[in-house]
């Protein structure tokens, strides 16, 4: 992919894009197919970070790899899409593989750049829209949506978006959440760890009031339209500033200064997790368990345990499934044993209580849920069949891109115990029996979830 989708992808990467990217989200989620799925299956809520990660991840994967990584990032989220399925709160059903939202997810990132582009003074004339257009085309057809989902020219475009938002869009759940309570709540940034949690708290008072009043200056008129939104002189004037301000220079600015690197980043230092809140099994209940941080655990938290696991594997489609079986199995147990009120779902007040009562202490429990599913986690993790996790392997599955390599050393040597370089089945699962149980911290198990 060398020459493909050169202006989009150049344009695509230029940092000043961040100006644009929250607009990006609240569009996407306003969808209502979109909405549906994120909140019933998404972890945005209570890991906003990661999901940046897996958004930028799977946009390099996409745009600025060859062609069989693109083949491979393609088939990796039909296989997370097929599994995003199901009724709405509001009774209608929704299922992410539905071309019209797969389609408009798509669009919205071609036209985020195009606005970029605008808002900040340098828009693109008809032959740069053009072309920036046909590379796109190009790179998403790997997706094969159905004829006439991707509208053909750049020319039809206009009328598309605005067909779209009076006909389709909706000021859901999801994209008022994003708009106007996300960045309130959200946890600190690993790379803001200097702020503290004080300095967190107050910065992000500031920040999610000027995100929030950017992204409504910058909408379509027609979905704030179709959101009741109103775009104040103030918003109108900090947009005209952060826009124009940013497209005067940036693009004086040298590449590597003025472009994401769209490779792998470096890994950045950052310390051990530490948290002293509560008691230990309240912490993992609410870190690790409750993924989508409604505070409750589902079959759909399960499931995103599991998606993070083959996510970092890349797994084929059949080992998928076995990672996807082994968790459903473990939140049928879950279910079963701590489900007290039988309403489906596992509270926080629920899993402390059967907690703190023992059955984690259950041989018979652990080896009917627990067990099964590390063991399908080591078994795809040893790729060469040895039975053994080597530290490349190893790496794999826990490194992710900003752990620092001290502390994936460390939590290397924590489960190799006999100290032979390498880690044996049976140390994985003690190691983090322990964890999933909430006895014990573990610093693998943190990248392994994507905690915090």
């Amino acid at each position: 992919m060398a020459d493909r989708g050169a202006s989009f992808r150049r344009d695509l990467s230029e940092r000043r894009v961040v100006l644009v990217a929250w607009r990006l989200l609240v569009l996407q989620a306003a969808d209502p197919v979109v909405s549906a799925g994120m909140v019933e299956h998404s972890t945005y809520r209570t890991h906003p970070w990661r999901r940046v990660d897996h958004t930028l991840g799977s946009g390099r994967r996409l745009f600025y790899e060859d062609a069989e990584t693109l083949r491979r990032e393609v088939a990796r989220l039909e296989r997370a899409h097929k599994r995003i399925r199901g009724t709405g709160p509001d009774g209608r059903p929704y299922d992410a593989r539905d071309p019209r939202a797969r389609a408009w997810v798509l669009l919205t990132l071609f036209e985020c750049v195009v606005a970029m582009r605008r808002l900040g003074g340098d828009p693109y004339d008809a032959v740069e829209t053009a072309q920036a257009y046909a590379d796109f085309r190009e790179a998403v057809a790997a997706f094969g949506l159905p004829e006439g989902e991707i509208p053909a020219t750049a020319g039809e475009l206009p009328a598309y978006f605005a067909r779209y938002a009076r006909e389709r869009l909706e000021f859901t759940e999801a994209a008022r959440f994003l708009l106007c309570d996300l960045l309130r709540e959200a946890p600190r940034p690993r790379r803001l760890r200097f702020l503290g949690d004080a300095g967190w708290r107050v910065v992000r008072v500031v920040v999610a009031r000027a995100v929030r009043e950017l992204t409504v200056a910058d909408l379509p008129p027609v979905v704030r339209e179709r959101f009741g939104l109103v775009r104040t002189r103030r918003a109108a004037l900090l947009s005209a500033v952060l826009h124009r301000g940013a497209g005067a220079v940036v693009p004086l600015l040298p590449d590597r200064l003025r472009y994401r690197d769209p490779g792998p980043s470096r890994p950045k230092r950052r310390r051990p997790h530490q948290d002293s809140r509560g008691p230990r099994v309240d912490r993992f209940f609410r870190e690790v368990l409750d993924q989508t941080g409604d505070g409750f655990v589902t079959v759909h938290d399960l499931r995103a345990m599991a998606h993070n696991v083959c996510w970092r594997l890349e797994l084929d489609e059949a080992g998928e499934a076995r990672v996807y079986e082994a968790f459903d199995t473990w939140w049928e147990q879950l279910r079963a044993v701590m489900d007290a009120d039988g309403d489906g779902r596992v509270s926080r007040e629920e899993f402390v209580a059967a907690t703190l009562a023992g059955c984690d202490r259950d041989e018979a429990y652990l080896e009917r849920g627990l067990l099964p599913a590390l063991r399908a986690v080591f078994t795809a993790a040893d790729t060469d069949g040895s039975g053994f996790l080597e530290f490349d392997e190893y790496r794999v599955v826990f490194g992710g891109e900003r752990v620092d390599p001290v502390e994936l050393s460390h939590g290397f040597r924590r489960l190799d115990t006999d100290g032979d370089g390498r880690i044996t089945r049976e140390e994985f699962l003690a190691g983090f029996s322990g964890f999933f149980t909430a006895r014990a911290d573990s610093a693998p198990g943190t990248e392994l979830l994507g905690r915090a």
